[in-house]
């Protein structure tokens, strides 16, 4: 059975808020071995900003 952590539950965690937050939800993990997340991007992400104009990359 998959253990999944909220956005909410992440933030109880760690210390990092937007824009430094980079995980959305964590799909699944096992405590000191491994985790997997996931991050929903925007064009509107602070990180594209100023970023290669007309091209932004991540």
């Amino acid at each position: 059975m998959a253990k999944a952590l909220t956005t909410r539950e992440i933030m109880d965690i760690l210390p990092h808020r937007s824009p430094f937050l980079l995980v959305d939800a964590i799909e699944d993990y096992k405590e000191g071995e491994y985790a997997i997340g996931r991050k929903c991007i925007t064009y509107d992400e602070p990180y594209f900003q100023g970023h290669f104009p007309e091209m932004p990359i991540m």
